[in-house]
């Protein structure tokens, strides 16, 4: 017989438990992308931290699943799902669209008055949220033109570019997500209370770092900016992500040492 597991551990797509970890990092991932970006940081950062990857729907294991395409009833998804999964202190992290939902999750959270906070938000590849997109839609562009897009912002291997039936499957996937970006109207709140981290990429052609900088306008307390080589994707370089491993282990450390 078949056991099936609690719909919340969906949204998780953990490899490794830890469950003496004194602190969890929800990591939300870029347009088009799904948990497995973020496969071995479980066993690249310390034993106290538990990192967990977050499933959207119409990926990977949830592919049949409609995708989002509005960032707000994305987040009261969220809160239910990963409610279960903040027994502990935890900290946000996310690329891209994942940093933007990283954002709007932990101002649910306050909307709600649970007393749930994140201790620190890690926001990685996207201007700040106040700071409009400044390009025309793309999830609305004809089919060639979205391809061409995606080949630009160099995020997707070419093999799959170049894959019909791959590209049939992920296309659906990849217009919901960038709709998510490029229909999400910023509403003016109380600045956040806890500290952000921004990283950005010196070659992102859309994103300047003064528009990773306005970042600072978000929290009352401490930011700190870093800039990295390499273009939208940096996290996806082998070396870059290495070096935003170390400054995550420096960071997630002292956040413990905190508790």
């Amino acid at each position: 017989m078949t056991t099936m597991r609690p719909a919340a551990d969906k949204w998780i797509a953990r490899q490794k438990l830890k469950p003496n970890a004194r602190l969890r990092l929800f990591c939300f991932p870029y347009a088009g992308g799904s948990a497995a970006i973020y496969r071995g940081w479980q066993e690249e950062l310390p034993a106290a931290i538990d990192v967990c990857p977050v499933q959207l729907p119409g990926r990977e294991s949830r592919l049949l699943e409609e995708p989002f395409r509005h960032i707000e009833p994305m987040t009261l998804a969220l809160v239910e799902a990963l409610k279960p999964h903040m027994d502990r202190p935890f900290a946000f992290f996310g690329h891209s669209m994942g940093a933007l939902i990283a954002f709007e999750l932990a101002r649910e959270l306050r909307r709600q008055k649970l007393g749930l906070e994140p201790m620190h938000l890690f926001v990685s590849g996207r201007g700040a949220p106040q700071r409009k997109i400044e390009r025309d839609p793309v999830h609305k562009l004809p089919h060639d033109q979205f391809v061409q897009r995606l080949r630009n912002l160099n995020g997707t291997p070419e093999a799959v570019l170049q894959n019909e039936e791959l590209m049939e499957l992920l296309l659906p996937i990849l217009r919901a997500d960038f709709e998510v970006n490029e229909t999400y109207v910023y509403q003016d709140e109380a600045k956040l209370h806890i500290p952000i981290h921004c990283f950005g990429g010196t070659g992102d052609v859309d994103i300047s770092e003064e528009r990773h900088e306005a970042w600072r306008e978000q929290t009352t307390e401490a930011f700190q900016l870093k800039m990295f080589e390499g273009d939208h994707f940096f996290l996806n370089n082998q070396a870059i992500r290495q070096e935003l491993l170390r400054d995550l282990h420096v960071e997630l450390t002292r956040i413990v040492d905190l508790l």
